[in-house]
């Protein structure tokens, strides 16, 4: 188990836009973290009220997002246009090329939300969004399946051999761990140990293939593992 302590993170400050970064990206570079398999980015943006992402482009590569407190309003090229809400997850396969914002849809609240970007297993493919809800009784003591490449079990599809599940544990509460291979596990809130070591929000654990993972709760702890090839 290789750990990735929150404060060792990128950070940007933009005034409306608060940014810690797991990996390198903009102007923040470290050559020994630039992702994990083909997990490329996870970004921990806080927005302030009214405040966005203007229309931009991407292209070949596969967006999720993953709302934690607020509201977010997500518009693009492809027509589509929707308010994401914590327990929400979306995704967008940029694909040949799709334009999008994202907003802060109150003006008065922080929108606290991450965003995910894993390489896609096919390049130039038609454009493409998903978004589904995740209600808190699906993930609470057991790990919810919500990301996968064939969207099994109601989870959004995702153009990558990549599962990813949500737990949330209270207190000495865990679920058995999901089969993984490569894997990469992220505390998006809360208190938890993991195979025996304290690990706080944005704290973040690498494991090779047949490494043991045994997580606990310790204080309201919310949970993202990557299942990667």
């Amino acid at each position: 188990m290789i750990i990735r302590h929150a404060n060792e993170r990128g950070y940007a400050d933009h005034g409306w836009l608060k940014s810690r970064h797991t990996f390198s990206f903009a102007d923040y570079f470290d050559p020994a973290h630039m992702g994990f398999r083909a997990l490329r980015v996870i970004n921990e943006d806080r927005v302030q009220g009214g405040q966005g992402f203007g229309t931009h482009p991407h292209r070949d590569m596969e967006i999720l997002s993953y709302v934690l407190e607020g509201e977010m309003a997500h518009k693009d090229s492809l027509g589509n246009g929707a308010i994401m809400r914590p327990g929400d997850v979306q995704r967008m396969s940029a694909g040949t090329g799709v334009r999008h914002s994202e907003f802060n849809n109150a003006p008065d609240r922080e929108l606290h939300f991450l965003q995910i970007w894993i390489e896609p297993m096919q390049r130039g493919i038609p454009p493409s969004y998903e978004q589904k809800a995740f209600p808190v009784e699906q993930r609470q003591g057991q790990w919810r399946l919500v990301v996968s490449q064939e969207g099994r079990d109601g989870s959004v599809s995702v153009n990558q051999d990549v599962n990813l599940y949500a737990g949330r544990f209270d207190a000495g509460e865990q679920a058995p761990t999901p089969p993984v291979r490569h894997a990469w596990l992220h505390l998006v809130r809360g208190e938890a140990r993991v195979n025996g070591q304290r690990l706080s929000a944005g704290d973040a654990a690498a494991f090779e293939p047949g490494e043991p993972i045994d997580a606990v709760g310790v204080k309201d702890v919310e949970i993202l593992l990557f299942d990667l090839a």
